[in-house]
């Protein structure tokens, strides 16, 4: 399958990896979250060239998920996420949890803490209906209601 049919995949697992399945895409994001906000501060934290950041940028504009607005004396233009973007937070905090769990030998890098209560914060899957975390082991996938029409 070629890269441009995986949009129109019946997936909600594949649909997304066209827009966040390659590593720069998600530093972007992980960068976004620390607060950076322009264009060559992008470049220096990541070591990427201009034309993939550029890339990479425009991508997450077309799909909603950052935003470019003029800063106040308009010089510069920064790049914000948007509600969709804030929505990948739980993404790559799980992507942190497993890398902390299993290639973090000396202990995570990095704690993400609560800064009310100063607790840890993790990610946890749980059952909308009995709120009972689950597993992989506890779930078994079910055609939905977008599945209708595929060959």
């Amino acid at each position: 399958m070629r890269y441009e049919e995986l949009a129109d995949a019946p997936c909600s697992i594949t649909r997304p990896l066209v827009i966040l399945g390659d590593r720069w895409t998600l530093l972007i994001l992980k960068y976004c979250f620390a607060g950076v906000r322009r264009f060559n501060a992008f470049q220096s934290a990541l070591g990427i060239s201009r034309s993939r950041l550029h890339d990479r940028l425009d991508r997450l504009i077309e799909h909603e998920i950052l935003v470019k607005r003029p800063v106040d004396d308009g010089a510069y233009e920064e790049y914000r996420l948007t509600e969709k973007g804030h929505a990948i937070y739980p993404i790559l905090m799980a992507i942190r949890d497993w890398g902390d769990t299993y290639m973090a030998p000396e202990g995570p890098p990095v704690e993400y803490r609560h800064h009310d209560c100063t607790g840890e914060a993790h990610v946890h899957l749980t059952c909308d209906a009995c709120h009972a975390e689950v597993t992989a082991r506890d779930i078994e996938p079910q055609a939905g209601p977008g599945i209708t029409g595929v060959a």
